[in-house]
């Protein structure tokens, strides 16, 4: 029995042994299988990576419209260069590219060329001789061009000439304005004028939809002596504002060598076409005139006091005896304009960023029939509220007279609300309005009219409402043209040019 006792153990002893051994063994395995799996996604990520940094490289000097490009294809015919294809209107109201869409892609290499100026350009003597006037240790400064060069090179922000015009001013507090898309920029540009220029500069951050939005009134009362506007035209003549200002248009260079391929693929040749574009692309279109010329009948119309070529959301000139517009710029909001002055026409819009050219539309007749009922519902109210735009210079004192004079003559009664911004909330708290007039800017009430509870009417609006005018067929887009204005309801017509006293400038007292 002793010996089958100690038999038993030895044999439990064994496998005990053997339970352990075999133990190890499995840690030992699970530990190695580990190892190689660390060893494994070590390797993989490592092949992610270098697989990324070669992509990178041999994708970082291809311009990213190709990416773009290659996004707006889906859904095409599948090739990268496609014929004109009609688009069909969309919600008048909306500002989104249409779905259909012509599609360029420019051959390598591309390039970005500087517009030269020819002897068909309304600048070219003025910038001539500007050049001349501003002294060489401005100009040839290493330390100011080594500061501009920070700055993208295919931007003109016309450093050299602020700085002149600052200094023969003897400014000393320069208010700086931008529109939004340009704020990045804003700090560089302060800190080189305030070294080199040697003044002391402010940034306006407010919301800048445009030229109308120049505010000098605040810039003023800041104790500002000097104004510099970037990105719009000079709708506000320098001669009205109560500070010293300067407008800076940022001409902008684009591939011109790509727009002009895009335009000769697009159109048989003898196409009567007409261009037009916002501020920054103004010297462009001149700058291509004449190659375009060759090949077809062109025009750059203009709407006065405008540069020609160039429109606003509100202001845009008629053309006649045109077979297309061709827009050269970003966006909608320009180009709506000219479609709704022009709704005969096919439109096209050319986006020198993305390089994308399509065919726009826009529903006038929808637009229209839209302002007609607001206008018959606003016909038979009896208050008025009369919104005076305070954004820098949006509202007009002649405008808003005429206005008065119309609502007296027909026996009703009206206030005047004077408001930088237009929200449906805060003219609801006015609840004894009847109808609302804005004379801020005339497409919020064609974009937006229909989300406010009462007729919000533009002051063309209003004198057709009156029975003042009678309905325009061609609904008018001359807010703030002067040879074209067709009525006193635009800020330049000539029924505001009576003789006013100037407003001396005088420099704020010190803060």
């Amino acid at each position: 029995v002793l010996v089958l006792l100690v038999l038993v153990l030895l044999v439990l002893l064994v496998l005990l042994v053997v339970l352990v051994v075999l133990v190890v063994l499995v840690v030992l395995v699970v530990l190695v299988v580990l190892v190689v799996l660390v060893v494994v996604v070590v390797l993989f990520l490592f092949l992610v990576l270098v697989v990324v940094v070669a992509v990178v490289f041999v994708f970082r000097d291809h311009d990213i419209s190709e990416l773009l490009i290659l996004q707006k294809m889906e859904g095409s015919c599948g090739s990268c260069v496609c014929d004109p294809v009609a688009t069909s209107s969309i919600n008048f109201s909306q500002t989104n590219q249409s779905q259909d869409t012509i599609v360029i892609r420019a051959e390598s290499p591309k390039k970005v060329v500087r517009p030269k100026a020819n002897h068909k350009s309304v600048n070219k003597g003025r910038r001539t001789t500007l050049q001349q006037q501003i002294p060489d240790d401005i100009l040839h400064n290493d330390d100011l061009n080594r500061a501009i060069a920070q700055l993208p090179n295919n931007y003109n922000f016309e450093i050299h000439k602020t700085i002149w015009r600052l200094r023969e001013k003897n400014a000393t507090r320069v208010a700086l304005q931008f529109p939004d898309g340009l704020l990045i920029f804003a700090c560089p540009i302060s800190d080189i004028l305030q070294r080199f220029a040697k003044v002391e500069t402010m940034i306006m951050g407010d919301v800048t939809y445009g030229a109308c939005c120049v505010d000098d009134y605040s810039a003023r009362a800041l104790g500002a002596d000097f104004l510099i506007h970037y990105g719009h035209s000079c709708l506000i003549p320098t001669t009205k504002t109560m500070i010293e200002m300067l407008y800076i248009f940022v001409d902008i260079q684009i591939d011109i060598k790509h727009f002009l391929e895009t335009v000769r693929l697009n159109f048989e040749k003898g196409t009567k076409l007409a261009l037009v574009s916002t501020i920054q692309f103004v010297a462009t279109l001149q700058a291509v005139r004449d190659e375009l010329e060759k090949d077809y009948d062109i025009l750059i119309p203009r709407s006065h006091p405008l540069s020609p070529g160039e429109i606003l959301g509100c202001t845009s000139p008629r053309v006649s005896d045109r077979d297309a517009i061709v827009y050269l710029g970003d966006g909608r909001f320009h180009l709506e304009s000219i479609m709704i002055a022009n709704s005969a026409v096919a439109a096209y819009r050319y986006d020198p960023y993305a390089k994308v050219f399509s065919q726009e539309g826009y529903d006038v007749d929808r637009m229209k029939a839209t302002r007609k009922l607001v206008i018959d519902k606003a016909s038979q109210a009896r208050r008025f509220g009369l919104i005076l735009g305070t954004l820098g210079r949006q509202g007009s004192v002649g405008v808003l007279d005429n206005l008065k004079a119309q609502l007296e003559k027909a026996n009703k009664e009206w206030v005047v609300v004077m408001l930088s911004e237009i929200f449906p909330a805060k003219l609801q708290l006015m609840d004894d309005v009847d109808a609302w007039v804005q004379i801020a800017c005339p497409r919020l009430s064609i974009d937006w009219g229909t989300a406010f509870s009462k007729p919000l009417l533009t002051p063309y609006e209003l004198s057709v409402a009156l029975s003042t005018v009678s309905w325009q067929e061609v609904y008018p887009m001359d807010f703030y043209a002067s040879k074209d204005s067709l009525g006193p309801w635009t800020p330049n017509n000539t029924a505001h040019k009576a003789p006013r006293k100037s407003t001396p400038r005088t420099k704020p007292a010190a803060a």
